[in-house]
Formats: C-alpha cells, structure tokens, sequence
C-alpha cells in the first residue's frame, strides 16, 4: 500500500519543547480531538483517521522525508539543517526565531575573515558549515547538543551559531550577536507522495481557518448611507464589507473583518466619522 493509499493519517508533533503546546493548541482548535499526556508515545485521534506520533522536534523532518509518518509540524531551521525533502505546506505563525552567530562581548572585529581558523560550537551543523563556506571562511566547527553558549566560557569554542529568540540567553553568558544567519517559523510539512492528498487539503485548510480568525476581528458597526463609503475606506474588510439596510432611514449595517491589531485605530476612525453601535466579536474560526 502506497503512503497516498492509507487510511490513517500518521502525524507527528513536537514531544516537548517550545513547540509543542502551540502545537498541541492549534490542532485542537482545528478540532482535532486527542489527549497528550505525560510520557505517551502517540495519540488516537478521535475525531479523525489521525494518530499523533509524538517525537523530537528535530526528527519530525527526517520521519516525514522517509514516509515514516506522513504530516509534521516542525520548525523550519530543523527542516533545513536535517536537509529533508518534504513538501513545506504552510507557515503556522509560532516559533519564529534567528539562527545567530554569537561571540564574546569583547569581540570589536566586524569582518567575518575573523573566524577564518576559529571553533565554532552548534546544534546546526550542516547550516554553520554551509554559511561560512559561503562566505569563503575556513572554521572548525563542532557539534552541541543542548545548551551552547557555555562553551565560549569554558573555552571550548571561540564562538557559537544558535536560535536566538530574545537574546536573554546570551547576555547572561556575556555573548552579543554577531551576524544573522536567517529567520525561521514553525511549519506544516509532508512526504510529497501524500501532498495533495484530500484528507490533507482538509487539514490544511482547517489550520488556515483557526490562523486567519487569529489575526481578525469581527467588527460590526452602524453608519448613514452618505458617510457608507467613507466608512468602507476604513474597513475595506478581507474581500468587502456585508452591508444591510437598517429600519431607521438612510442608516445601514455593516459587518467586516478588521485585523486585531488594527480595531482599536478602527473604531477611533469610526466613532469621529459617526458610525454608532460600534461592537468587536472575537473570532475562533473561520473558511474565507
């Protein structure tokens, strides 16, 4: 039986880690009913042909390569450095991070020449290496699991290439930035056999759902006829506005999606054009 054959879908997510709980959170909010608990291996989803294969964040790419599993939500500098060929189907929105090279505060050098012949310690080897080669700089590096920015400390290494989220980690080991690598977020992927798959269209269209109503707001809101299209202006919404007359004359309704962290401005720009009744609805979900 072909993997696009299959009747369940094998999915894996992170077992722990900074990924995981958004994870977790996301396809429940899909709908996606399962329990993840303790130290359980898998999961049986039970409100679709799923079961949720809980493993290392940096495996889920190499397992969804060779078909062990068919789906994954992993982060997309772990799809880079383990090199996997899989169909990278979305950008999920979490996770986002900088593959940094880090060195000692006293480090005043800016040329990257710098580290022609220095050790540079890192849990992303292949993307270390592929950087500075690209840069024409000959460096030793050496392979870390776990925590990295001790080894400048206890002379292990001249510099390190590590995730940087908000940089806390490095000042308490008295390391700055020195250079970015790149930006990364958490992705869904697949084994290309099974993308384009219907059930996974499915999937990825119910994620699409939850990730677009976290960035909008129902707005809803009354204006008069004349000040209409001045109102549309301001609430173009995600295609146009729905407008419904109202019984009093010359007024009408108007519902629109408005993104979040633009509904505060938005009702400052609708109150001072006189649109009344102005009220916010939290989106959870949506098809658009």
């Amino acid at each position: 039986m072909t993997i696009t054959e299959i009747n369940n879908i094998k999915f894996a997510i992170p077992v722990k880690g900074r990924l995981r709980e958004p994870a977790v959170d996301l396809l429940k909010r899909a709908g996606y009913k399962f329990r993840a608990k303790g130290r359980n291996l898998y999961a049986t989803c039970t409100t679709a042909d799923i079961t949720f294969i809980f493993v290392r964040a940096d495996d889920i790419p190499v397992l969804v390569d060779s078909g062990v599993v068919d789906l994954g939500i992993t982060g997309s500098d772990l799809i880079a450095e383990r090199r996997a060929d899989v169909a990278n189907l979305m950008e999920l929105g979490f996770g986002k991070c900088r593959l940094c090279v880090a060195v000692p505060d006293s480090v005043s050098d800016e040329k990257l020449s710098y580290f022609n012949g220095k050790t540079i310690a890192t849990s992303f080897p292949h993307m270390t290496e592929d950087y500075f080669k690209a840069q024409g700089v000959d460096i030793r590096c050496v392979e870390m699991n776990g925590s990295v920015e001790i080894m400048v400390d206890l002379s292990l290494a001249d510099a390190i290439v590590d995730i940087v989220e908000t940089g806390d980690s490095l000042r308490d080991n008295n390391l700055k930035v020195y250079s970015d690598i790149g930006t990364y977020e958490t992705c869904l992927i697949a084994n290309h056999a099974l993308a384009g798959n219907e059930a996974v269209n499915q999937i990825m269209r119910r994620i699409e759902g939850i990730l677009i109503a976290s960035k909008y707001s129902l707005l809803e809101y009354n204006i008069s006829e004349e000040k209409l299209p001045q109102a549309e202006e301001i609430t173009p919404g995600f295609e146009s506005p729905t407008v419904s007359r109202l019984d009093q004359d010359k007024w009408v309704a108007v519902k629109v999606m408005v993104l979040k962290k633009d509904v505060v401005q938005v009702m400052d720009r609708l109150e001072a054009l006189g649109a009344t009744a102005i009220i916010e609805t939290e989106t959870r979900n949506c098809r658009l």
